[in-house]
C-alpha cells in the first residue's frame, strides 16, 4: 500500500505500539502537528540512524498535552505500521515540514508465543543483572515495549525495523539477548574478582 504523508526525520528507531512522547517547539513541525490535529492524520517518522532516509514508522497523535503560549507543544504519540521511503520531498508542496510517498510493509504475523515467553524470561534475567527489574512491569508480551532498554545499538534497531517477520525479529532479538547476558555475567565476575585484589584471603591449602 503506497500513501502519501507528512514525514518528520528523528535520530531514532519507532516500532509499532511503541509510545513516544515528543516536544514540538521549530515552526515546520508545529505546523506539521497543527495540520495532523485539524485533519486528523497520522505522519512518519523516518529512522535517520545510518546517514539516509529509507525506512520508518508511521505514528498517530494519542494526546496533545500542552499547548504553550508560543505554539510549541508537548503531545503523546504511538507508532502505528512500518513503512519504506519512496520520494521524500522536504518542504512538501506548499508545506514547511518534508513528505512524501512511502510504501507500508507487509509485516507477517508468525509470531512463536514459546519464543516470547523465553524472550521475557531472558528480559527479566537482562533487567536482574542490569538492577532495572523494579523499575519496569514486565507482564506485556509487546516485543517493542523495552526494545529500547536491552542495549541494541540504534543500527541494530533500524536492521530489526526492515524485517518484515514478525518470528525472523524474534530471533534476532533473542540472538542479541543470548550474547549480552553472558558478557555481563562475565563482566560481573571480574568486578569480583577486581574486589578480591588486595585483600587478604583466606585459602585451603591444596592437598596432594
Amino acid at each position: 500500500m503506497v500513501r502519501e504523508i507528512a514525514l518528520f526525520p528523528l535520530n531514532l528507531v519507532v516500532f509499532p505500539k511503541e509510545s513516544l512522547n515528543l516536544h514540538i517547539f521549530e515552526p515546520r513541525y508545529k505546523q506539521l502537528i497543527n495540520d495532523c490535529l485539524k485533519n486528523h492524520t497520522t505522519f512518519g517518522i523516518p529512522s535517520h540512524v545510518v546517514n539516509k532516509l529509507e525506512y520508518g514508522t508511521e505514528v498517530k497523535i494519542v494526546e496533545l498535552t500542552k499547548k504553550y503560549d508560543d505554539g510549541r507543544m508537548d503531545i503523546k504519540t504511538e507508532g502505528v505500521r512500518e513503512f519504506k521511503i519512496i520520494d521524500f520531498h522536504n518542504p512538501w508542496t506548499d508545506k514547511l515540514y518534508a513528505g512524501g510517498k512511502v510504501e507500508f510493509l507487509h509485516i507477517s504475523d508468525d509470531q512463536d508465543s514459546a519464543m516470547t515467553v523465553e524472550i521475557m524470561d531472558k528480559v527479566r534475567e537482562l533487567f536482574t543483572w542490569l538492577q532495572l527489574d523494579k523499575d519496569f512491569d514486565l507482564i506485556d508480551k509487546n516485543l517493542y515495549a523495552f526494545i529500547h532498554k536491552i542495549g541494541l545499538k540504534p543500527e541494530e534497531e533500524y536492521q530489526l525495523l526492515q524485517l518484515t517477520s514478525q518470528k525472523k525479529r524474534q530471533e534476532y532479538i533473542l540472538e542479541h539477548l543470548n550474547k549480552i547476558i553472558p558478557m555481563l555475567e562475565r563482566a560481573e565476575k571480574a568486578r569480583e574478582i577486581i574486589k578480591m585484589n588486595g585483600h587478604f584471603k583466606h585459602l585451603d591449602p591444596l592437598k596432594f
